[in-house]
């Protein structure tokens, strides 16, 4: 440490190299940690992009969970018959996705791009489970109408050119809504 200090303190220019190692070495720890909150920033972006389009879903299939036939249960059924059938609306989550993110479809992908047609990312995989809630239950704690969404996102790191892989992740989704009367 005493030679540090010497070394810093020396009025011969000796601790210039020393000065731009540390500068540059801040310099790359500054980049890295920005590199890793811009893929964190994507991530949640298109995570709740996601979640607002299931949730579109999910609101789409209100006229059929709160149906007066059964005085609210919360299950979507629709009387046929003497019977009820099970009565769920899917949607289309990539079309609200393209509208949402501004993004367009390419080879079995959904993109977005820059201004300069450079990846921002991509999204495929969407898998969506809708759960609808037993028919006629006594237990509100089952009475959860409920949309459960998986996507996979790919994101390119712009730290280190081509050194680093894109990262790839599965966002994992929940929504519904439960009854409360």
């Amino acid at each position: 440490m005493e030679k540090f200090k010497r070394i810093i303190k020396d009025k011969r220019a000796a601790s210039f190299p020393l000065i731009i190692a540390i500068t540059l070495s801040l310099v790359l720890i500054f980049s890295g940690i920005s590199e890793y909150f811009r893929l964190m920033i994507v991530a949640q972006g298109v995570r709740d992009a996601v979640q607002a389009a299931v949730i579109s879903t999910v609101n789409d299939n209100y006229d059929d969970v709160y149906h007066g036939v059964r005085e609210g249960y919360s299950g979507a059924y629709q009387p046929i018959a003497s019977d009820f059938e099970e009565s769920l609306d899917y949607g289309d989550i990539y079309n609200r996705l393209d509208n949402i993110l501004g993004l367009r479809q390419s080879s079995g992908y959904h993109e977005k791009r820059t201004s300069e047609d450079k990846l921002e990312f991509r999204i495929w995989g969407l898998s969506v489970n809708i759960k609808n809630a037993p028919f006629a239950t006594g237990d509100q704690s089952l009475a959860r109408f409920q949309a459960d969404s998986t996507i996979m996102l790919e994101v390119p790191v712009s730290f280190g050119g081509k050194l680093l892989p894109p990262m790839q992740i599965k966002l994992k989704n929940s929504a519904g809504y439960t009854p409360r009367f």
